[in-house]
This record gives structure tokens, C-alpha cells and sequence, in this order.
């Protein structure tokens, strides 16, 4: 087995074929709302405190489950309870659907906890995988949180016209907001223990980018 922080390197690279490029994070139902270049640091605020928490407290949550032989139907249910809008639900499951294919060919052993599920989301694969993969409940978190702040400032770069030294800036100054995540997520034990936080504006954005037939990215 290979080192688990390497394993988290891989999870949190953008060219692992799990369908990440085809995510904006809701920037572009963002934008389509009027959101500007300008406002792309306090938006990637917005997700850490708001969506990143959810995400990143039900993959712990999920990996102490698989640690604990605990099903893992109730962290499912504790994560589609805290992500309101449809829409950011089936992107998410649309993710883990490829996130899953991949891992049944590499880590076959790691994703049979997820069998009894017929549609998981994306962050209850991910913390299946780290518990089989012997990743530690911090890193874990860390690859939640940072992946979704690389995954906004990446659409950023097709969606805004923008220096892509000033969106490496934006990632840099997030970096704190990703470490406020995992210390407010690694501790968690239980399903009910995940935040549960709501972000208004994003779902809308969400809901209506899906409804929409012109767009770059599927959510």
C-alpha cells in the first residue's frame, strides 16, 4: 500500500479522471447571476464555511464508519438532509460515479462498504476510500476542502477573464479557510455530528445553472 499522504495527493490532483473538469463549484451559475471577478475570493469564503463544511464532515464521518464496520446508509442520509438542492445532489452522485468506477479498479477492496448504496455521493465514496486507504481524518478533510477551492479558481480561468497568477493568489489566501475546515470536520464521529449549513444563494445559483441548456460545466 502506498504512503496515504501520497494517496491524498492523487485524490486531490485535478487530472485524476473523475470528472472534476467538468465542475465549476456553481461559479458559472455564479456568474451567470452576476457574480464578478472581484467577488471570487469572498464566494470561495462563502463554500468553506458553508457547502465545503458539509462535504468534508460527511466524508469523516464516512471513513470513521467504514473504520468502525458501520453502515454507511446513515452519513448518506445525514449529507442529503444538509445539501438542500437537488441539483448540487446530482452532481455530486454524478462525481462519485466516476470517482467509484475508478476506485473499483484500483482499490477494489476499499469500496466494497459502498455496496449496499445505490447512488452515494461523492463525499461518502471519498471517505469510504480513506478508510480503506488508511488516510487520516485530517487529510481527508484537507483534499475535500482544497479540492473544491482548486475547482472553483480552475473554472475561474474559463469563465473570467483573469491572470492565472491572480487566481494562484486566490488559492494561497484560501489556504487558511481550508485548515478552518479541518479543524472545525476532523473530530467528527457520528453522521449527526456533520454541520449542517446553508448557503441560499448557491443553491439558487445551482438550481438555476441546471436549468439551463447553454454552459461549460455540468455544475
Amino acid at each position: 500500500m502506498a504512503d496515504p499522504e501520497l494517496l491524498a495527493m492523487l485524490l486531490a490532483d485535478a487530472r485524476l479522471p473523475v470528472a472534476g473538469h467538468t465542475q465549476s463549484g456553481t461559479l458559472e451559475g455564479a456568474v451567470m447571476g452576476g457574480l464578478s471577478a472581484a467577488d471570487v475570493p469572498s464566494y470561495l469564503r462563502a463554500r468553506l464555511v458553508g457547502v465545503t463544511r458539509v462535504e468534508a464532515g460527511t466524508a469523516v464521518a464516512a471513513r470513521r464508519a467504514v473504520l468502525d464496520a458501520e453502515p454507511l446508509a446513515a452519513v448518506e442520509t445525514a449529507w442529503a438532509a444538509r445539501t438542500v438542492t437537488p441539483a448540487v445532489r446530482v452532481a455530486s452522485r454524478t462525481q462519485a460515479r466516476a470517482l467509484l468506477r475508478l476506485a473499483s479498479r484500483l482499490w477494489p477492496d476499499a469500496v466494497l462498504p459502498l455496496a449496499p448504496l445505490p447512488a452515494p455521493s461523492r463525499s461518502v465514496v471519498l471517505g469510504a476510500l480513506a478508510g480503506g486507504l488508511g488516510l487520516g481524518a485530517e487529510s481527508l478533510a484537507r483534499v475535500v476542502a482544497y479540492d473544491d477551492v482548486q475547482t472553483v479558481c480552475a473554472a475561474s480561468l474559463k469563465l473570467l477573464p483573469l491572470d492565472p497568477a491572480v487566481v494562484t493568489g486566490w488559492v494561497v489566501d484560501a489556504l487558511p479557510g481550508v485548515e478552518e475546515v479541518v479543524a472545525a470536520t476532523a473530530g467528527i464521529k457520528d453522521p449527526s455530528e456533520v454541520p449542517a449549513v446553508a448557503a441560499p444563494q448557491i443553491e439558487a445559483w445551482a438550481h438555476a445553472h441546471a436549468r439551463t441548456t447553454r454552459r461549460l460545466f455540468r455544475a
